[in-house]
């Protein structure tokens, strides 16, 4: 993804993403500030990407809440030595991501990522944290809908489970650099997802009867798991169509309206399959699995 210091583009980047314990660790996102009050969405841009969950989490957002005003441009699904890039963008003219950075945050230093959400009027970075994005959205322009008093505890239970063992965790397994760090983050990655089976046997969402933030936030890891994650990091224990309620689960958020047209399988079957030294040398892209996301959920 590339990373910057003091506004300058490192094409070789010296920081390490695993500790001395071969553990994967996730870089902080800093540029954090909140959707300028009274902002409309036509106001608001996104940079995103297809395979990256992160930004798929803001992309689902937009879609459900029906924010088509608010613009977005799509990184090229493979990264280069220049990090996430643009065959076409017309907002600033950029061809890479860094640039984006460079123009929108005083001397940025940090990972280059996506989503970034940006201010028209202003020509600068509002936030680079999907969490954030998400929740933020929501908050101006359907307050109330996907968060509100009377599910934010349990919202805010399941994302501080969710993230680090699921969400992240899935990355933890997948860039694990010694067997106890695989081993520790694919225990939790299941111990996760069975957790979630079982509530949502009781339950349509993870919350309730709604869809909420929790579910949003929850279904990029899905949509990615067994055309990805199982194969490409290893969490092969079992795949999500052998859990029968989170499978239809995720096929009941899946067949939402606008929530099909952010998923992008062949991009992510190529984008984790891409050739990885440590992960896949040969760059060999498998044909499947090819699972029926339109069947017939029974969750109505």
């Amino acid at each position: 993804m590339g990373l910057m210091l003091d506004g300058k583009y490192l094409i070789d980047d010296p920081a390490p993403d695993t500790s001395a314990s071969g553990q994967f660790e996730r870089a902080r996102s800093t540029l954090r500030d909140p959707i300028p009050k009274g902002a409309t969405p036509s106001r608001l841009h996104l940079f995103a990407a297809w395979n990256c969950p992160w930004a798929h989490r803001a992309l689902l957002m937009r879609a459900v809440l029906g924010l088509d005003d608010i613009s977005v441009s799509y990184a090229l699904p493979r990264r280069t030595d220049q990090g996430w890039v643009f065959e076409d963008e017309p907002l600033l003219g950029a061809t890479a991501m860094h640039q984006v950075y460079a123009t929108g945050a005083d001397a940025y230093t940090g990972r280059v990522t996506v989503p970034v959400l940006w201010d028209r009027e202003t020509g600068r970075i509002i936030n680079n944290e999907s969490a954030d994005i998400v929740r933020a959205l929501g908050d101006a322009f359907a307050p109330g809908h996907m968060c509100n008093p009377d599910n934010v505890e349990a919202i805010t239970r399941w994302n501080d489970l969710i993230y680090p063992t699921l969400n992240n965790g899935v990355y933890r397994a997948g860039f694990a650099r010694t067997q106890g760090a695989y081993d520790k983050a694919v225990a939790e990655v299941f111990a996760t997802l069975d957790q979630i089976e079982n509530q949502v046997a009781r339950t349509r969402y993870l919350t309730g009867p709604a869809l909420s933030e929790a579910d949003i936030r929850l279904f990029p890891t899905l949509a990615r798991f067994d055309v990805a994650y199982h194969s490409a990091f290893k969490c092969n224990l079992r795949r999500l169509i052998d859990y029968p309620n989170l499978w239809a689960y995720a096929r009941d958020i899946y067949q939402t309206p606008g929530v099909a047209e952010t998923v992008k399988f062949d991009v992510y079957r190529k984008g984790y399959h891409s050739p990885s030294e440590l992960r896949n040398p040969l760059g060999i892209v498998p044909v499947g699995p090819q699972n029926d996301w339109s069947a017939p959920h029974g969750r109505g």
